[in-house]
């Protein structure tokens, strides 16, 4: 384990300790080692291993125990190792290590172990005890939970990396935590783990981030809270993310691989179809076209049949232009008129709900525009203008909670909803390091 963690390690009068770092920080790695010599270096200690949400167990913090086990060079065979139910033990002495989420007030309380009392309780991803969960109480129930049975060397290590805004309730719970002689808080970085521990490869994403948007190496490298922007696309520059389509050779043109058209419906605001083509040759996501129409300020709305013929007049001009079929359209789920109208009149056209996770999506979108892996055609007007617009609201920020201005969102909408749909088929074109969940 790195230096910055060796004073800790065989510390157990500190009840509280917070581990926090950007990106490569072995934080996770330090939990699992400490977990597993856990079991084996106290004959009458289990382990607790909470994550917020039960599904997100078996291939995190479960899969980081067992390479803790192969650290710690100790065999397996010493181990009882199960599935259903995710438990470790450890043979000689019976002490387990339990895996649970924490979705409802149940799923811990009955993990208490009468004879092997908890000794310690590992929390991961705390990030998400704040954002899906109740927080600082959540967290002090844990606590009472576990800490019975206990008369001395009870420990509770906190695992996360800091939100970007200052705000954030978990970033004012750590404040005041580090207040408490019974805690301490130690935050890493990739920086203070050797190369060879990591790879070259990491370290060049980390610079390849560093020099083109200082702000998020420091966010998600350094795990600095940089504080958020009011402009969500605050990294998006028309000179290296716009391209003139007149430019676009047609040879150019059959690089277009897949071709995914997002849609933001409206009925008094704009309905938004955004086009975009993997481009295997650049290796970006390309834009290619835009369809845009307001009610509101065209005085006529228009009805879901006709948006829906307007959407196979859209996909047949793109088919002839890129001499491939659209591959998915992807429209608001709230449209549940125009998903069945256009299922309808264009038949051959997968034609799929978006996945509407706003902070999920603007994430990617980010991180596409940070690489410049997304490219936006001159011709996707209403989508440049919007990139200089679209923000988040400065009330919900100082309340640590980004919340986007529900204005100049539409062909943000449309886009968001495409890349969501398509990430598995574009993710590869990000540095391996930042492609995260590919889901």
């Amino acid at each position: 384990m790195i230096p910055k963690y060796l004073p800790i390690f065989n510390n157990t009068k500190i009840k509280h300790i917070i581990l926090t770092s950007g990106r490569a920080g072995t934080k996770s790695s330090y939990a699992a080692i400490r977990a597993d010599y856990q079991l084996v270096s106290d004959a009458h200690g289990s382990v607790v291993v909470l994550r917020k949400h039960h599904n997100k167990l078996r291939k995190t913090v479960y899969k980081e125990m067992l390479r803790g086990i192969n650290r710690l060079q100790i065999p397996k065979s010493k181990f009882l190792i199960t599935k259903s139910p995710m438990e470790i033990t450890y043979k000689k002495y019976g002490t387990t290590m339990y895996f649970s989420g924490s979705d409802g007030i149940d799923d811990t309380k009955g993990i208490i172990d009468e004879n092997k009392p908890i000794k310690l309780v590992i929390l991961d991803e705390l990030t998400e005890f704040f954002d899906d969960g109740e927080g600082e109480d959540e967290l002090s129930n844990i606590e009472a939970t576990f800490v019975r049975g206990n008369s001395g060397g009870f420990q509770m290590i906190y695992l996360y990396n800091p939100p970007k805004n200052p705000n954030a309730p978990i970033n004012e719970w750590c404040k005041k935590m580090e207040k408490r002689d019974d805690c301490i808080h130690i935050h890493t970085d990739y920086r203070d783990v050797p190369v060879k521990w990591l790879g070259q490869d990491l370290i060049d994403s980390a610079e390849e981030m560093k020099s083109s948007d200082l702000k998020m190496y420091r966010w998600v490298w350094l795990g600095e809270s940089t504080r958020v922007d009011d402009l969500i696309y605050y990294m998006f520059n028309s000179e290296k993310h716009v391209y003139n389509p007149e430019d676009y050779s047609e040879e150019s043109r059959k690089s277009i691989g897949e071709i995914g058209i997002g849609v933001d419906y409206g009925q008094q605001n704009p309905t938004v179809f955004e086009a975009f083509g993997i481009d295997y040759e650049v290796q970006a996501l390309r834009g290619l076209k835009e369809y845009y129409h307001c009610g509101r300020d065209e005085g006529k709305q228009k009805s879901p049949s006709e948006y829906a013929n307007d959407m196979k007049a859209f996909c047949e001009g793109l088919e002839k232009e890129y001499n491939r079929v659209v591959s998915y359209i992807f429209i608001d789920p709230s449209a549940a008129g125009l998903i069945e109208e256009v299922r309808r009149i264009i038949p051959h056209i997968p034609v799929v709900p978006a996945q509407n996770d706003v902070k999920l999506g603007i994430s990617r979108v980010q991180k596409l525009l940070t690489f410049g892996k997304m490219l936006i055609s001159s011709e996707q007007k209403w989508l440049i203008k919007e990139m200089g617009l679209y923000q988040y609201d400065a009330r919900s920020i100082e309340k640590g909670k980004e919340v986007p201005v529900k204005e100049s969102d539409h062909a943000e909408d449309g886009t968001r909803y495409l890349c969501m749909g398509m990430w598995r088929m574009i993710v590869y074109m990000l540095p391996v390091s930042e492609r995260g969940d590919s889901s």
